[in-house]
């Protein structure tokens, strides 16, 4: 098959779906998104998503210009090209949506877990470029990742291999959307924030500027820039969140012994707020062979392009 000019990439999150046109130098040509909130019906949801891609697809020259198309999402199965259980989505069970945009749009559609597609995207234009063992987590409304060992991306017998948001941090800690308890999406996600500031407000009478913000409008976003104004409590909620992201981390290097963290996300977007307690936890817990090996980066490729970007590069694989 004659590789077209571009791909497109869509990167689907819990709150939005990012859709962009990509060259093969890594150019956003144009960009569309549509709100992934609030759709319960997918064949809708499909349908909207097509009709925002029609006016991009017609501004690159039409569908005649695509190679294919590529998207990241949670729970996605690279394998068979589904959305399967996610629990962050709106649509339960298995969604076999590669094929429902293969129908639509009668190009070749490739999927993965949207981590993976963040860590494709790194391996190929960014902070990764050149490694061959690293691992990518994205902080965004739950915490997903991607594993690189040897070069490759690790997707299991199943295809849904490198769900370390879901490795239980706290025994019978708090619910998971996923069924089970104390996983670390819980505790290290944008969502967790918001709920640790929750449970301190609530259980406690500690001066904080977040009581300003009714408590069921607090996000996480609230609480960095509290905290960037010096509120103990919210540089508070900070370092608890570092702490138990860098003692996981520590337990993640006893397998794969990675090059480089790589963080991406909204909540990576906190710097050294984030940061600094992440690698302290992870000093104080890591193995003492794998002691001061790995970094600790942060994404460089820019908001949503990166995971856009991995979620492209797929498409670019159909051969």
């Amino acid at each position: 098959m004659e590789q077209k000019p571009y791909v497109i990439g869509l990167d689907l999150g819990g709150t939005n779906s990012e859709f962009g046109i990509v060259d093969k130098n890594a150019n956003i040509i144009a960009s569309t998104r549509v709100k992934t909130a609030g759709h319960g019906d997918i064949n809708q949801y499909v349908d909207d998503c097509v009709a925002a891609l029609r006016p991009i697809i017609e501004q690159v020259g039409g569908i005649e210009k695509i190679h294919a198309m590529g998207i990241g999402a949670p729970n996605g199965n690279y394998y068979s090209g589904s959305i399967e259980f996610a629990p962050n989505l709106p649509w339960k069970g298995k969604i076999p949506l590669a094929q429902m945009f293969h129908e639509r749009l009668g190009i070749p559609v490739r999927l993965t877990n949207d981590a993976n597609a963040a860590a494709i995207g790194e391996m190929q234009y960014g902070a990764a470029k050149g490694m061959q063992n690293f691992i990518m987590i994205t902080l965004g409304t739950g915490v997903g990742s991607g594993i690189v060992v040897n070069g490759q991306l690790v997707y299991g017998c199943d295809g849904f291999a490198g769900e370390l948001g879901h490795v239980i941090v706290e025994r019978d800690g708090r619910q998971c959307g996923c069924g089970r308890k104390g996983c670390l999406e819980t505790y290290c996600s944008a969502t967790g924030v918001a709920r640790t500031a929750r449970e301190i407000i609530e259980k406690t009478d500690k001066p904080t500027l977040l009581r300003e913000i009714p408590l069921d409008k607090i996000e996480s976003k609230d609480v960095a820039i509290a905290a960037g104004k010096g509120d103990e409590v919210a540089k508070q909620i900070f370092e608890e969140t570092g702490r138990i992201l860098g003692e996981a981390c520590a337990n993640f290097t006893a397998f794969s012994s990675p090059e480089a963290y790589i963080f991406f996300g909204g909540l990576a977007k906190a710097g050294d707020l984030i940061m600094n307690p992440i690698k302290k936890a992870y000093d104080e817990h890591v193995l003492r062979i794998f002691k001061d090996k790995a970094k600790f980066l942060v994404s460089e490729l820019d908001g949503a392009g990166a995971a856009v970007l991995g979620a492209s590069a797929l498409g670019w694989e159909v051969k």
